[in-house]
């Protein structure tokens, strides 16, 4: 590949940025003869979108060709690393081609028997098996494991745990000791204290904090993954859960009080990143949407763009646009924290390669 050079304004500062590329590498030293291919605009980091799911459809796994599609969508929104919470297909194969995002997995969903959608996670029939299932998850994936905290339990009519306390410490444990980290899919209240006592590392959804919860997750440093755009899905959700009018109830409570706690985390300094739990009920490619939505819980343009970018990338332990690093970038004629600006990058380089 030619030598590339680009020059801009960063973010957050808004300081002037001048980059160099070669061999997919970002230089800060002038490389003679580069070509440049973007000058005048804003330069960030390669989007991140911190919960969304590679090879998950409609209808369960999807093929390998679907899953590259999925990617492929990622990209060209600008989302560069992904963090996938969870999927059925085992997508490494993807880790090989230069095109595609960078995917952190989180190995299998681990939940109950019956008490998550079907076909999605790996069962586990006697809880005292939760700590090697972590152990196991921990080792397959890229540092994290995800747990099912509560669902709907159909005896019960309404979302519950699906895990005791006890057992949670074990588990977390055990997946500190391979040295990944542990979220968990939560809506409701009951099953927060419990996770975050244990040591929990994030919380996806979240839709049940309180107060007290948040005094929690700042003790413990827990960090939250909302995924807003997909909690509009409540309300249908609700809709079609007419057998079971308190867990309808709750889901419609749910989405009503989800701005105003999401919030109330935010103001008290909860770390609040970017997700859009794309792969189901949300399509692929909306990262901007998300952000946008994080704006409408009380985040700052900045703020909530870091979410999903520089911030959210050091959260997860990966560079931003540094000399020696892989050249994964975004650019935008025009500021991307102005509203619309962020769904059409006019440049993404990822390793070095021009998509627009």
């Amino acid at each position: 590949m030619p030598a590339l050079h680009l020059r801009g304004r960063g973010l957050p500062d808004g300081e002037a940025v001048e980059w160099w590329v070669a061999d997919g590498v970002l230089s800060a030293e002038r490389i003679n003869n580069a070509d440049t291919v973007f000058d005048g605009g804003w330069i960030i980091p390669g989007l991140v979108d911190a919960h969304c799911h590679v090879g998950l459809g409609h209808d369960g796994a999807t093929g390998i060709d679907e899953a590259i599609s999925q990617a492929q969508t990622e990209r060209d929104a600008g989302a560069l690393l992904l963090r996938d919470a969870g999927s059925p297909l085992d997508t490494r194969s993807l880790d090989e081609r230069e095109d595609l995002p960078r995917i952190i997995r989180a190995g299998r969903h681990l939940a109950r028997p019956k008490r998550y959608s079907q076909g999605l996670p790996i069962d586990i029939e006697d809880e005292s098996q939760l700590p090697a299932a972590v152990a196991e998850q921990a080792r397959w994936g890229d540092g994290w494991v995800k747990l099912v905290g509560d669902w709907i339990d159909r005896g019960v009519g309404d979302l519950a745990p699906l895990w005791s306390d006890d057992v949670l410490v074990e588990a977390i444990a055990a997946a500190h000791a391979e040295g990944a980290r542990v979220t968990a899919h939560v809506f409701g209240e009951d099953a927060l204290p419990g996770l975050i006592n244990a040591g929990i590392d994030c919380i996806e959804h979240g839709t049940g904090i309180t107060d007290d919860i948040i005094a929690l997750m700042l003790e413990h440093g827990t960090a939250l993954v909302p995924t807003l755009i997909n909690i509009e899905n409540f309300p249908g959700i609700a809709d079609a859960a007419g057998k079971y009018p308190n867990y309808a109830k709750h889901m419609r409570d749910l989405y009503r009080s989800c701005h105003q706690r999401v919030g109330s985390a935010h103001d008290a300094g909860v770390p609040i990143y970017a997700g859009t739990d794309a792969g189901s009920m949300v399509a692929h490619g909306r990262i901007a949407d998300e952000i946008a939505a994080l704006q409408t819980v009380g985040m700052s343009a900045t703020d909530a763009l870091g979410a999903a970018c520089w911030d959210a990338r050091a959260w997860l332990g990966r560079p931003t646009l540094e000399h020696g690093a892989s050249a994964d970038l975004v650019c935008y004629a025009e500021d991307p924290r102005t509203p619309g600006v962020l769904d059409h990058p006019d440049l993404v380089l990822l390793r070095g390669r021009a998509f627009r």
